[in-house]
């Protein structure tokens, strides 16, 4: 008699779990709740001329990929996010939560309803990718190559520097930069530094244009050393990076007159390659009452000497190795963290700690990934005191257990400063302003 109710209950029950699913399947459209998911999450790099395969901008190439991305969102294979946001949560985590999982994968189940079209959004976007940005505007200023690089089908990598002059009306003040390309998909990593050049009897175009550094004229870098004399900012590209933006007071000032010298690592390529690079810059008008600064620290930086043990790495082991470099700069505050190692790398680890003994972590990344590395933006300014020693750890993996082993068999491996993907690196760039009391209370405005 009271196994009837019972049954029922339950039956009732599962009626309404069906009916509540059911309904949010229906009312799940793709322009009023997947596209703000895609377009932020996704097409970063999911757009034309960056790394990934193919573009997830519109309506049709979300709807075409579908069964593809329900399959790697519900994995959260797909959007990659390699920080442990435990250790610190970072404020352009591009991870996907619970709630944005279920979204995706109820509008996929039902059928992938396209809702109230409305491509405005679409648009702008396309606009923006085919201008070379994934900034929220135009860039103000393009600098590009004088001319394409052909990266040939040979199998093997190169290092070219090209020289970008540049002569502005005035200086103006950086609100963002960024590296652009048209064909990101081979390219390994790629610099620029921003030489001024005020003295006008120092000619900007009569020394080379390019300098191949992996051939035969690599002295030919030498025409170049007349405008090295000083270097404004510093800033590059790797794979899943995006663009450098500042919050509202933060900044530098671009000059007037010099040269940037963008250093591009191209990966080995199968068939000739087509490359035209160059930097984005925007402007604001608001002046920089604190001027941004970077340092590179470990390989190809401050310290790379003092990595423990010796950085090589013998076939078939696994190993870890560690720097510590003190802060003997005045107190600073931090808004980026930028690590970075090759396809060895199994996990990356940076803290600094102060001499009460308090650690401050910066940046963790447990199962490190060489397709997937990011510039990573704090959400409050982190505090680096001066005399605060900063370590950085890292394992490397150099067994054939290492699917991204570079080396079949695998064979011994250096740090030699010549940043080759087959070689390794260990290094964490910081980008900073000068400390100021009122930091403590501030938060990051990174829109």
């Amino acid at each position: 008699m009271i196994l009837k109710p019972i049954k029922y209950l339950f039956s009732c029950l599962a009626v309404i779990c069906l009916t509540a699913a059911t309904a949010r399947a229906q009312s799940v459209t793709f322009y009023e709740n997947i596209q703000p998911i895609i377009l932020n999450n996704c097409a970063v790099c999911h757009r034309p001329g960056e790394a990934a395969p193919f573009s997830l901008i519109t309506y049709e190439d979300v709807v075409k990929r579908s069964k593809f991305i329900r399959k790697v969102v519900s994995t959260r294979y797909m959007p990659p996010w390699k920080a442990d946001d435990h250790y610190v949560d970072f404020a352009n985590n591009r991870s996907l939560d619970d709630s944005e999982i279920a979204s995706i994968v109820a509008w996929i189940d039902a059928g992938t309803p396209k809702g109230k079209g409305n491509q405005k959004a679409e648009k702008a976007l396309l606009e923006r990718a085919e201008a070379g940005t994934a900034y929220e505007r135009k860039p103000d200023l393009t600098l590009r190559m004088s001319e394409p690089f052909v990266q040939q089908g040979d199998g093997k990598e190169r290092f070219m520097v090209f020289k970008v002059p540049f002569e502005m009306a005035a200086a103006a003040n950086v609100e963002a930069i960024e590296f652009t390309s048209n064909n990101k998909k081979i390219i390994h990593h790629a610099n620029f530094a921003i030489h001024p050049v005020e003295d006008a009897t120092i000619d900007l175009y009569n020394t080379v244009t390019s300098v191949n550094l992996s051939g035969d004229s690599k002295s030919d870098y030498l025409q170049w050393l007349k405008y090295k004399k000083e270097m404004t900012y510093y800033g590059g590209w790797i794979p899943g990076a995006t663009f450098e933006t500042y919050p509202k007071g933060m900044g530098w000032v671009m000059p007037r007159r010099g040269v940037v010298l963008l250093t591009v690592h191209y990966g080995p390529s199968a068939i000739d390659a087509e490359s035209i690079n160059g930097v984005n810059f925007f402007f604001k008008k608001e002046p920089i009452e604190r001027e941004v600064k970077v340092i590179s620290l470990g390989s190809g930086g401050i310290g790379q000497k003092d990595i423990t043990p010796p950085f090589m790495i013998f076939a078939n082991e696994v190993k870890s190795f560690a720097l510590r470099v003190a802060n003997n700069q005045p107190d600073v505050s931090l808004l980026y963290a930028w690590p970075h190692m090759h396809q060895l790398g199994k996990s990356f680890k940076a803290y600094a700690t102060k001499a009460d003994g308090d650690t401050i972590p910066l940046v963790r990344i447990p199962a490190w990934d060489f397709r997937w590395q990011e510039i990573y933006r704090y959400k409050k300014p982190v505090l680096l005191p001066k005399g605060a020693v900063v370590h950085i750890e890292g394992t490397y993996d150099n067994t054939a257990q290492n699917p991204m082993n570079p080396h079949d068999p695998p064979e011994l491996v250096l740090s030699e400063g010549s940043m080759r993907s087959d070689q390794e690196m260990m290094t964490l760039i910081l980008m900073y302003v000068e400390r100021k009391e009122e930091d403590s209370q501030l938060t990051f405005d990174w829109e």
